[in-house]
């Protein structure tokens, strides 16, 4: 299954995406069921990820059952975050042994992660706001895991048992912000807040694909384009920690919830490292092999 979090007017809804199209899910509920009301987690995607297997199986129904009348054009709608409110967004630093070179990075020992706050998620075809205090402003393409029921202390080789799907994301880089001068650095390290979690810069979409549709997570393709030029090619293969070790290491001490997410690493090829940075007017396209396209629009601020 494709499930997104959409807007048609001010109602959020939780959408299934099929053959191109959007199913309206609270207003399929109500027309195949006869009902006054549909259930909550048809407008929250954290809710439906926690009641799980229950909730699937309506959307199955819903999708067999549904009347045309419940469908919409992808351009119909407003695509936000498919998990707009998760508690926690992890991210992780030099995943990639070909990122790390290109950088000048080793790679750790184990994980080392930084938080993106809720406020910088944006879905697809929506702005990324290069602020005006920006002059560095990079892409990152990454696999998101997103994760399906609570867990603390995961062993790894149960860890995808804990997943619920996995999206496109696009970490979004302020480098100027993130590298701070040689003296502060020094002492206290990078600025992960300012140079991570600016507003709009963590894009993630179009949707979730559910777990069963991919079979393995450490064999996906991933590609980036800016203006339509090949920016980024890479492979999960690739990853130093791969998903389970993410996993695995992100729930030492803390409880992973459902709607969770994880970014798990860019390959080579971000700005960077080329001496290109974003600005107003491009158009940044995002692909993870089996998962999709997120696309992604820059826009100055005023």
């Amino acid at each position: 299954m494709k499930l997104l979090t959409f807007r048609k007017g001010d109602v959020r809804k939780v959408g299934l995406f099929l053959d191109g199209e959007i199913l309206d899910l609270p207003k399929a509920y109500l027309a195949v069921y006869d009902a006054y009301e549909a259930p909550e987690f048809l407008y929250d995607m954290r809710k439906l990820i926690a009641v799980g297997r229950p909730a699937l199986d309506v959307v199955d129904y819903l999708a067999r059952r549904a009347p045309a009348e419940a469908r919409l054009g992808a351009k119909e709608i407003t695509w936000d975050p498919p998990v707009p409110n998760p508690e926690k967004i992890f991210a992780v630093a030099v995943n990639y042994k070909a990122h790390g070179a290109e950088t000048g990075m080793e790679p750790p020992e184990r994980p080392y992660f930084f938080p993106k706050f809720p406020n910088a998620l944006v879905g697809h075809e929506q702005p990324i706001v290069k602020h005006r205090v920006v002059q560095k402003m990079d892409w990152e393409v990454e696999l998101v895991v997103v994760m399906g029921k609570a867990g603390k202390y995961i062993p790894p080789e149960k860890a995808l048992d804990y997943v619920f799907g996995y999206a496109v994301g696009v970490d979004v880089s302020m480098r100027d912000w993130q590298n701070p001068d040689e003296k502060t650095a020094r002492q206290y390290g990078k600025n992960w807040i300012w140079g991570k979690s600016m507003d709009t810069a963590a894009p993630v979409g179009p949707y979730i694909v559910t777990k069963d549709e991919v079979t393995d997570p450490n064999r996906l393709g991933l590609r980036l384009w800016v203006n339509g030029n090949l920016e980024q090619v890479g492979n999960t293969s690739e990853l130093i920690f791969n998903v389970q070790q993410l996993i695995h290491w992100a729930s030492q001490g803390i409880t992973l919830k459902p709607g969770d997410m994880i970014f798990t690493g860019t390959p080579p090829g971000v700005g960077w490292a080329k001496g290109k940075f974003l600005k107003g007017g491009d158009v940044v396209e995002a692909e993870v092999e089996k998962i999709g396209v997120l696309r992604n629009y820059v826009v100055e601020e005023q």
